[in-house]
């Protein structure tokens, strides 16, 4: 594995916590470390914060397929993408030197919009309504027209993405070395008029779904891409792949996803 010394520390401009980053700073300039200025020029990008602050600095630099995430933690935050904490941050700096690093790599989901742009996600893509009528969506898995959905959305979540805004409405967790993606219901309508399958369920990563608004006089809905909210206005369709690119993040021993997720939730 190259060399990883150029280190890049993504957080928000705040003075107080840069007073309390500057032991970190240190410390990794001791260490043969170099902290660069520009995400550009990093191999190791560093989130300061919960698992917010880690999909913000995926996001905001790009996705990039030739450096390493991670996420260091504060004293009262957690996160299922962060293995680091301030209070163990010399632990990441010797496993980077001296030990061979574990890598976890993360998949992504492809999201186009209208047939025109395309971004990816790291956790999920999701489209609500904004306003208080239930939104119309007509769903499709490959060419297949699969159900007509009624109800405030729909949520399409990566495996890693599962555990949050997908769990908070019943959706499974998923392991991330499985390679899928996973369709939620945001309270649908389901009587004698309305009907739709009422759970979750699983795409294999060769599958796309498409979702198509419905035009009846809720075609302004709000599209949510892991913590931003997609700025145009007019949604006419959705396509999702799972992408061919993968989030790499440095990763501790004896800390798998499932350690995690048990410390998390249990």
């Amino acid at each position: 594995m190259p060399i990883r010394n150029n280190l890049y520390f993504f957080y928000p401009p705040d003075q107080d916590l840069e007073h309390k980053l500057e032991p970190l700073f240190r410390l990794a300039r001791e260490n043969n470390f170099q902290i660069v200025e520009n995400p550009d020029d990093a191999n190791v990008i560093i989130s300061v914060g919960g698992d917010g602050a880690f999909l913000q600095a995926v996001r905001l630099t790009g996705f990039r397929q030739d450096c390493l995430y991670t996420g260091i933690t504060r004293s009262n935050e957690s996160g299922l993408y962060c293995d680091f904490n301030m209070d163990n941050f010399d632990d990441m700096l010797y496993t980077m030197q001296h030990e061979e690093m574990e890598v976890r790599r993360f998949p992504l989901i492809d999201v186009q919009v209208n047939g025109e742009s395309t971004f990816n996600c790291l956790n999920e893509v999701s489209i609500r309504s904004t306003i208080i009528k239930s939104i119309v969506i007509d769903v499709y898995i490959d060419d297949l027209h699969f159900e007509t959905f009624r109800g405030d959305g729909l949520i399409v979540a990566t495996p890693t993405g599962s555990t949050g805004y997908n769990k908070s409405t019943q959706g499974a967790v998923i392991d991330p070395k499985i390679p899928c993606f996973q369709v939620s219901e945001i309270a649908s309508l389901n009587n004698n008029r309305y009907r739709t399958l009422g759970s979750s369920f699983i795409l294999n990563k060769d599958r796309t779904l498409k979702m198509e608004v419905v035009q009846d006089g809720n075609d302004y809905p709000i599209i949510g891409m892991d913590n931003e909210a997609y700025p145009v206005r007019n949604i006419q369709n959705l396509t999702v792949n799972l992408s061919d690119k993968l989030v790499k993040t440095v990763k501790l021993k004896n800390n798998s996803y499932w350690n995690r997720v048990k410390r998390t939730f249990l």
